[in-house]
């Protein structure tokens, strides 16, 4: 009794020496690994730290591996308070703390040292490991990814609470899995301010009682509460044992799905990696119809062979890019948004999941204006497969459409008379307005026809709807007629 009792106040005035010199160790204990160190006459002890979590469930193992080292072992928590304490008064140079449960979340330290301390003359080798053995299924435990724990509710206990630390952008998958009696699981998730942000009472496909809360994204980093309950709550009648289960699900992160796409914008480049564990890596923007944006995903260190894709908000493709942004860089260039709403653009590798290219990347997003800014008001806009009808005569004697082309589409334009005499000509104009294609009869009966024409750049045009004008003392032909503005494939 006398040597614990000197092992003690020696480690105690040891550990308030560290306090008071504001001296807190550096090192810092991670379960499954293994720490050497050294106690001599220049170091009689040696101080470590771990963040436990309540109701965890850890050994901690210390063992001389030199010299005539007598070893000795406390755990403390943060305010010097001994939790346990180890020798080896059973002549062993092996200790071990068993099976410890931690009684709260924060910071604990481990001391190492000899018998004596300071005035102690032991010296040798040591290692230092600890272990996270489980966790306990007590009410009020705080769970990490992966734990599962058991316990019961009963007419006593209708409610067992558990914590979580999240991420935002984690994304959590919870069940709770009834083991014994008629129990009818019930299961919600509490944020910080008390507010339920998910239940779930049968969880779909699982063909039993069992409730699950699948898929669940973090929206703001934090500490969650689960509440394990059954249906009804304390109002309810079934009991029984039940098996809960906290999970990471697949894809889980930041960037790493849809759901936890980051904000893409013109002023804030990204940059991150693509590696076989993450090789997709999810962006979001707010596009507005005929927007035409530029997106460049370009490698900035390793193997990776860049490779662009672009999602509507179904997370349907709509366009993709391999190397168009030079030496196995992607680009996405002068892209016209079909439509109002959110986009994803997905920055990955070639063959994306299957691909084996790894490395770092820039992603850079520019807003390049709308297609048709500086078209006058009113001007009728045309896109691809769109068929239109209007009418040239003596009052309107021509109709400018405008529409917006990529550098290189192949496009067919046809204007056909509907009624009259109309004799039709159509033109196709750039974005000054200069005719860059032009015909009369190329479509027979008189009908124009400006088949195969392949757009010089990328950007604004205009179709102008006219007439052959009269010559020779012949009138000026007039009529309806029916204009198709079509791409043609490559």
């Amino acid at each position: 009794m006398l040597r614990a009792a000197l092992i003690v106040i020696a480690l105690l005035l040891c550990y308030a020496s560290v306090q008071a010199q504001d001296d807190e160790p550096s090192t810092a204990l991670i379960y499954g690994g293994r720490i050497t160190g050294i106690i001599g006459t220049q170091q009689p002890r040696a101080a470590y730290f771990f963040d436990g979590l309540r109701g965890e469930v850890v050994s901690i193992g210390l063992r001389a591996t030199s010299g005539d080292l007598d070893p000795i072992l406390l755990l403390l928590d943060a305010s010097g308070r001994v939790i346990t304490k180890r020798d080896d008064s059973n002549g062993e140079r092996h200790i071990t703390i068993n099976a410890i449960t931690i009684p709260q979340s924060g910071r604990y330290y481990v001391v190492v040292g000899r018998f004596g301390m300071g005035l102690g003359s032991t010296n040798g080798n040591f290692e230092l490991d600890i272990e996270r053995i489980g966790v306990s299924g007590e009410s009020g435990s705080a769970l990490r990814y992966g734990d599962s724990v058991i316990n019961n509710i009963t007419n006593m206990t209708p409610q067992v609470y558990y914590s979580f630390r999240a991420e935002q952008g984690d994304i959590v998958n919870i069940t709770m899995l009834r083991n014994s009696g008629n129990l009818d699981p019930y299961l919600q998730v509490v944020d910080s301010t008390a507010n339920v942000i998910a239940d779930n009472d049968d969880l779909m496909g699982s063909g039993s009682l069992d409730a699950g809360i699948m898929g669940l994204v973090i929206q703001q980093s934090g500490t969650y509460v689960v509440v394990a309950t059954r249906y009804g709550e304390a109002a309810g009648t079934s009991s029984g044992r039940f098996i809960l289960t906290l999970q990471e699900a697949e894809n889980s992160g930041l960037g790493n799905a849809a759901q936890t796409a980051l904000l893409i914008t013109s002023d804030a480049p990204a940059e991150d990696e693509i590696n076989n564990n993450n090789p997709l890596k999810y962006y979001q923007f707010n596009g507005r119809q005929d927007d035409i944006i530029t997106l460049r995903l370009s490698r900035t260190s390793g193997s990776l062979d860049a490779f662009l894709i672009l999602l509507d908000a179904n997370l349907q493709e709509i366009t993709s890019d391999d190397d168009s942004g030079g030496g196995q860089n992607a680009q996405i260039s002068s892209y016209r948004i079909p439509a109002d709403g959110i986009y994803y653009v997905v920055a990955t590798r070639l063959d994306r999941e299957q691909g084996t290219t790894t490395g770092r990347y820039r992603l850079e997003f520019q807003a390049l204006g709308n297609a048709f800014d500086g078209v006058p008001e009113g001007m009728q806009r045309i896109g691809y497969g769109t068929t239109i009808t209007g009418r040239v005569d003596d009052i309107t004697s021509e109709v400018v459409f405008a529409f917006f082309g990529q550098e290189g589409e192949p496009i067919t334009v046809s204007m056909n008379r509907g009624d009259g005499d109309l004799d039709p000509v159509v033109a196709i104009l750039d974005s000054d307005q200069n005719v860059v294609a032009q015909d009369d009869d190329s479509g027979g009966g008189q009908n124009a026809r400006i088949a195969r024409f392949v757009l010089p750049r990328s950007g604004l045009y205009f179709i102008r709807a006219t007439r052959f004008s009269g010559t020779d003392g012949n009138p000026n032909t007039q009529g309806s007629f029916i204009l198709v503005l079509a791409r043609i494939a490559r």
